[in-house]
């Protein structure tokens, strides 16, 4: 009675994922293997592996840009075998995401030395010569990667840095243990549960209608210019980080500000990219650089700034000529001006 009862349930469960959206089987799915390491470490007999060394993902050249190669299980025992490693190393291995048709997909960096003493470091040139590819730094391949790629590189680098740095409990100071999806890590003295965080980063783009204020960096390649960015302090709401941004690095007091998009972002750790648009109060557009913070910032054009995401990148400054040009389209930065440059053409329009 109770096996009939339970094959019932388990019938009517299956019925109602037929039911529920792609999207929703698939999260649902994902939950279940970050929950259950029996569920994960099964996902893993069929899933596929992107491979890291020192947190740089595994890629290929191709004529269009790089290629993400995956590898299978057995493909990934092959090689941790043939340099000398046990198979327990894919336990370092964490869970980024899975296909529609349930294939899980996991990545695992084979540079990083593991909290087991027996996982050591595999030699990173032997490693891309049997695997026919490089271990590029994701920072200089990101922009020639598809969409899709890149956030699963994304997902996969920030939380194999999470989990190499955090393998103690800041409370007992004895070593975490990960579970198999990578999900969490938990200490075994006090049973705290540890789970990766991302830095709230508020990005701005402000306007004072005709213009929009850009500035840059030092470390910025040559010419290029973005909108004003700045991590969230704590107790901090998003328009009080924003107001607060605005005010310390180019001494501009904000009227009114709208939330635009959202995007995780690596760099230089795991933050969450939180993007608005601003505009200045009235009679507010003299900036006052903090130079502390920035190189430079002035206010641009529209025409300027279509140029610049046309690619037309030269412009005239203080009578000089210098290349300016907007962050790649890959990021959350390049959207914001985009927007304002599309809005502004919408509404010079005759109705």
């Amino acid at each position: 009675m109770i096996l009939c009862c339970g094959l019932a349930c388990r019938r009517t469960s299956l019925w109602c994922y037929r039911l529920l959206s792609t999207y929703v089987t698939k999260t649902r799915y994902l939950f279940e293997l970050k929950e259950d390491d029996d569920a994960c470490k099964k996902a893993q007999q069929t899933g596929a592996f992107y491979l890291f060394h020192n947190l740089a993902p595994l890629l290929q050249t191709s004529e269009h840009g790089y290629l993400v190669p995956r590898v299978s299980l057995l493909e990934l025992e092959r090689l941790l075998a043939k340099f000398g490693q046990v198979v327990q190393r894919i336990e370092d291995s964490v869970l980024i995401g899975c296909s529609e048709q349930h294939e899980a997909w996991f990545a695992l960096d084979l540079g990083l030395n593991s909290s087991s003493s027996t996982h050591a470091s595999l030699p990173k040139s032997e490693v891309e010569t049997a695997l026919k590819g490089s271990f590029t730094e994701l920072r200089k391949a990101v922009f020639q990667l598809n969409s899709v790629d890149s956030s699963l590189l994304f997902t996969a680098q920030a939380l194999l840095r999470w989990h190499d740095g955090h393998q103690f409990c800041s409370r007992s100071g004895q070593p975490t243990k990960k579970n198999t999806a990578g999900s969490k890590r938990v200490c075994p003295f006090n049973n705290i549960i540890y789970y990766p965080q991302m830095a709230p980063v508020v990005i701005t783009l402000v306007s004072d209608g005709p213009r929009c204020l850009l500035a840059r960096s030092s470390s910025f390649p040559k010419g290029m210019y973005t909108a004003l960015a700045g991590f969230c302090d704590i107790g901090e709401s998003v328009e009080e980080a924003v107001r607060r941004e605005v005010a310390e690095e180019v001494g501009l007091e904000l009227d009114r500000l709208q939330y635009s998009a959202s995007q995780h972002w690596p760099f230089p750790s795991s933050s969450l990219m939180i993007a608005c648009h601003a505009t200045v109060k009235p009679g507010q557009t003299e900036i006052q650089v903090n130079f502390g913070e920035l190189e430079a910032a002035a206010w641009f054009s529209h025409d300027q700034v279509a140029r610049a995401l046309r690619k037309d990148t030269y412009i005239q400054q203080q009578n000089e000529p210098f290349p300016f040009s907007v962050p790649p389209k890959l990021t959350i930065a390049h959207q914001l001006i985009k927007e304002w440059v599309e809005q502004q053409t919408c509404s010079s329009l005759p109705d």
